[in-house]
């Protein structure tokens, strides 16, 4: 089971010198990926009355494709996108971004997907959000197209593509396509589609329904199911150490591939806070 961490984004200081400690520290204590997740824009509660989305207008994002961009030239971790909101973007211009951070990394870049919640977003973005699942599933089979293929022509429901081709190439032809999300839809669409999924549930029923409907959906399309990596994640609470050590065997349990480690909101106030609590689970689990 790969160890990593969740890039704790939105407390800790936004600078590039915050950033490089971050990740140069996290490498160093055995860390082999670090997940970023992604938001363009943030909502004012101010205007949107009763707004109940986890993150608003001051919660700090960084874009994570940039900001891999810049982490590629610090650091050999794995750079993993946890998940980017692929329908609210331009497919081709996301092709051509990921296969940058490819390059880049010397493939060392998984490109986690999902549909998102945030309906501001899509609007400022100018894209449709009821459509956002079936938009998803097609963008997916667009990027592995202009992954490896140097010409392409494709006609879809939402994108067109005439005679066009997307260079330099990324290392990995085609760059893994990992998805989150937490509905049936989306469990089917995982089963259908991705190289691997980010269960948004604990071990026990829950993932066992989900595990089902994406072995089911694998084999449907006849694809193996075991072929389909799993990323689960814990987090610091108020049971500290011993909690994070006690979920980690339980996602080893379930047959985990990938293991996330987060740190944010846990109450540490700085950087060095931060990275204590990694080093402790590195000790613990590493």
């Amino acid at each position: 089971m790969q160890l990593g961490v969740v890039f704790p984004q939105l407390e800790i200081e936004p600078s590039a010198a915050a950033i490089r400690a971050y990740a140069t520290a996290v490498e160093e204590l055995g860390y082999r990926h670090v997940l970023a997740y992604d938001h363009v824009l943030g909502a004012d509660p101010s205007v949107h009355a009763g707004w109940s989305g986890p993150y608003d207008i001051t919660s700090r994002f960084h874009e994570p494709l940039v900001l891999f961009g810049y982490l590629a030239g610090v650091t050999s971790l794995e750079l993993v996108t946890g998940v980017l909101v692929l329908p609210q973007r331009q497919t081709a211009l996301v092709a051509k971004q990921a296969a940058q951070v490819d390059l880049l990394t010397a493939g060392r870049f998984r490109l986690g997907v999902g549909v998102g919640w945030n309906a501001v977003e899509y609007e400022a973005l100018g894209q449709d959000f009821s459509s956002r699942g079936r938009r998803e599933e097609e963008q997916i089979a667009l990027l592995r197209r202009l992954w490896t293929q140097d010409r392409v022509t494709f006609a879809g429901e939402f994108d067109t593509v005439t005679g066009a081709g997307l260079a330099p190439s990324p290392v990995q032809r085609p760059i893994p396509v990992w998805l989150g999300g937490s509905s049936d839809p989306a469990y089917r669409r995982m089963g259908r589609v991705a190289d691997g999924w980010f269960p948004q549930v604990a071990p026990g029923e829950r993932l066992d329904h989900a595990r089902g409907l994406i072995a089911e959906a694998a084999t449907a399309a006849g694809r193996d199911p075991a072929a389909i990596g799993m990323e689960g994640r814990v987090s610091f609470g108020p049971g500290g150490i011993d909690q994070v050590v006690d979920h980690a065997g339980r996602w080893r349990a379930a047959g985990a591939t990938h293991l996330s480690v987060n740190t944010m909101r846990a109450g540490f106030t700085g950087l060095d806070e931060h990275l204590d609590a990694l080093a402790q689970v590195a000790d613990a689990i590493g």
